[in-house]
């Protein structure tokens, strides 16, 4: 007699599995055998936003592989899918664990230091993306040269004209066929919001995060937007994490907007699902929107726009006089006198893109 089926998916080893939780039943003769007959490996550590990009995957690595338990190693594990059945965080304990576990398939899509030299050391039979070599990052095989030389050369990433999605799909030897994000509302039902549902929300999120100041759109900009948008009979509402807490603040005392304040990660996502549009420079919260499946009228400025999959719900504004830093953190021309490129960005434009965009609910979503 079988005293523990050590292959099937709710085996847990270390404490009593969910099945025998609920009713009792033991290995032998459990109704809710699930077998995994196949181990896929997925290396995406952060940030956040990319991590949440990288998802599409999961949907053909389930049809290549349907039962497959999937590990996916990230230093975000709390913004995986439920569909990820071991969410590793980046730490010694989780190392030990894929390095005692022989993988059918496993993808690295970092060219981190760290993510590279633990690809070199997986047991797979099959490998993609980015791995250790010579005391170097390279790629694991033809397949992520395009990617590894986009990553390293400017020139080479101004003339790339094939989406992220396009690339990383090409990577793991699958073809792009439209695949949406996965990305779950966890908090969803955990706060009621006083938002006019009846109109077209539009959620504007005002921040770039410290790093990428290239990317910011001015305070006036914004609230410029947001009393034009109001006037035209949408209901607005300001997203922003605590370094747009102040400057959220006094565009909702100038414009009329509505500001609920920051929150944690989950509670935010609920929030921006209120939303039929969200406005974002390129941030996480753009992955969010798009994981959401939102309407997004994206301001970009110093990535390559082909980079981009918005899934035909929005549009991309750029600066009318071009930009000169391309992946620069902060804007150059200041520097030199004149004013950064995302001023050239007028709050008609982004008007007249989020006009353009209907309610999802309108459209059957």
């Amino acid at each position: 007699m079988t005293l523990f089926r050590t292959d099937c998916r709710h085996f847990r080893g270390d404490v009593p599995c969910k099945p025998h939780k609920l009713h009792g039943v033991h290995c032998a003769d459990c109704a809710h055998y699930d077998p995994i007959r196949q181990r896929v490996l997925i290396i995406k550590l952060g940030a956040l936003g990319d991590v949440v990009r990288t998802t599409p995957l999961l949907t053909p690595l389930r049809k290549r592989f349907p039962q497959a338990e999937i590990h996916w190693l990230t230093l975000s594990p709390e913004i995986l899918p439920a569909s990820v059945d071991l969410k590793l965080p980046f730490d010694l304990a989780s190392l030990l664990v894929i390095e005692e576990t022989t993988y059918d398939y496993a993808i690295n899509l970092d060219k981190d230091r760290e993510a590279c030299a633990l690809m070199a050391r997986v047991k797979a039979g099959e490998k993609h993306g980015f791995t250790w070599k010579d005391g170097r990052c390279a790629p694991v095989d033809d397949r992520a040269v395009h990617k590894f030389g986009t990553g390293v050369f400017d020139d080479l990433s101004r003339a790339n004209t094939l989406s992220y999605l396009q690339e990383i799909f090409d990577i793991a030897d699958f073809s792009f066929q439209g695949e949406e994000y996965v990305l779950d509302n966890h908090a969803a039902g955990r706060r009621a919001w006083d938002i006019d549902r009846a109109r077209h929300v539009v959620g504007l999120n005002t921040g770039c995060g410290g790093r990428w100041t290239s990317r910011l759109w001015s305070e006036e900009r914004w609230t410029e937007l947001a009393k034009g948008l109001k006037r035209d009979g949408h209901e607005v509402v300001l997203l922003g994490g605590p370094p747009e807490h102040e400057r959220n603040l006094r565009i909702a005392a100038a414009s009329g907007a509505t500001y609920f304040g920051h929150f944690d990660l989950q509670l935010f996502i609920d929030l921006l699902d209120q939303c039929d549009t969200v406005v974002t420079q390129v941030t996480m919260a753009m992955h969010l929107a798009l994981g959401r499946h939102k309407n997004l009228v994206l301001m970009n400025n110093i990535f390559n726009r082909h980079e981009f999959e918005l899934y035909g719900r929005g549009s991309i504004v750029e600066p009318s006089t071009g930009c000169e830093c391309f992946y620069a953190p902060r804007c150059r021309r200041p520097d030199k006198g004149g004013h950064a490129c995302m001023d050239d960005i007028s709050a008609e434009q982004v008007h007249a893109a989020v006009r353009a965009c209907r309610p999802q609910r309108d459209l059957g979503a």
